[in-house]
């Protein structure tokens, strides 16, 4: 089972500018979290401060009984190894093969046998579908590819909380799509915490058990999936919506005329009515039900009386139409099977 990671008054600065602050939250044992936000708002930053790589000026990161922030290098050092970090393009070495990319973590930080190696890396590969490729290097393959070699190798050293970082840059929709259920299909095989850090409102909308979003040098919010998808707060439902009307603009933040010419045009209802829910993914045939998803449905129940009326009638619904197609249509024409990459309509 993953580890619970607790975040206490994180803040970051590069410089004199300030990256984000105050951010406070809870990424629950075992279960699939999202971090959403417009680009330059830190995401990244933020995952990185997680594992320790950066170290925030205030706050505390709690692993294990162990501060990643203010903690002696030591232990910071031997917590780090209960991670596996996917990160944005791959980081493959492009002179190995995606065997020796995956075997990596292995060679460097165990001393196992080259056979247990071998053992162990092929089971990796096969969790992410690359068996058949494990002799080609990076530059021979597709950028999805790519990103499951890495996947891969996050996972030799049997991590019990996964960051990964944009795992959907650069694909297309149907790839997305797949990794989307390839990310459900892991968190049930290994119990990980998992945390995605990403701008894609298809992963939003059908991965996690719970989301947060960053904008403005702040956490916008943070909590289980129902409360962001329902949410009226401006900046979330424009994120979401993918609409220019809202407080995000192109460089970041509008100006106050800027948001009240838009509140006069947007008096008359919207015509697409409120935002309704998609369903969230679930594991592949074959695969054991998610046990993160099962201790979040007790969790959450026990929350009701907490949340917001539009969250908890979701919660309680349990699903409903989708916001937006997660991808392509994976709904079978009539005689064919379902779709490959285990989307449910």
């Amino acid at each position: 089972m993953g580890i619970e990671v607790v975040v206490e008054g994180l803040t970051k600065s590069f410089g004199g500018q300030n990256i984000w602050q105050d951010v406070t939250l809870t990424l629950p044992a075992g279960e699939v979290s999202v971090m959403l936000g417009p680009s330059g708002t830190g995401k990244t930053v933020f995952l990185k401060s997680l594992v320790g790589l950066l170290r925030p000026e205030h706050g505390r990161v709690l692993v294990d009984g162990v501060d990643m922030v203010g903690g002696r290098e030591r232990d910071v050092y031997e917590v780090r190894k209960l991670f596996g970090l996917m990160f944005q393009d791959g980081a493959l070495f492009g002179s190995m093969s995606l065997f020796d990319n995956v075997a990596f973590p292995l060679r460097e930080h165990t001393r196992r046998k080259e056979s247990e190696i071998r053992r162990i890396v092929m089971e990796r590969m096969d969790m992410v579908g690359l068996v058949g490729s494990e002799g080609k290097l990076p530059g021979e393959i597709s950028g999805g590819m790519r990103k499951r070699a890495g996947l891969a190798r996050a996972l030799v050293l049997d991590p019990q909380i996964v960051l990964c970082d944009e795992p959907d840059s650069g694909l297309d929709p149907v790839r997305t799509a797949y990794l989307s259920q390839l990310l459900i299909d892991l968190n049930a095989q290994i119990d990980a915490t998992m945390l995605i850090v990403t701008h894609n409102l298809d992963i939003a909308a059908t991965v996690p058990d719970n989301m947060g979003m960053l904008f403005l040098r702040r956490l916008v919010a943070f909590g289980p999936r129902e409360v962001l998808l329902t949410s009226e707060e401006p900046v979330v439902a424009q994120f979401l919506g993918g609409r220019r009307e809202g407080p995000i603009g192109m460089s970041e933040e509008k100006d106050a005329a800027a948001l009240a010419r838009e509140q006069d045009r947007a008096s008359a209802p919207r015509p697409d009515g409120p935002r309704l829910l998609a369903p969230q993914l679930e594991p592949s045939p074959g695969l054991p039900p998610r046990q993160g998803a099962l201790r979040r449905r007790e969790r959450v129940l026990g929350l009701l009386d907490t949340l917001p009326g539009a969250a908890r009638e979701a919660v309680l619904r349990g699903r409903t139409a989708p916001v937006r197609a997660p991808g392509p249509d994976p709904s079978p024409a009539p005689g064919h099977p379902p779709a490959a990459d285990g989307v449910r309509p």
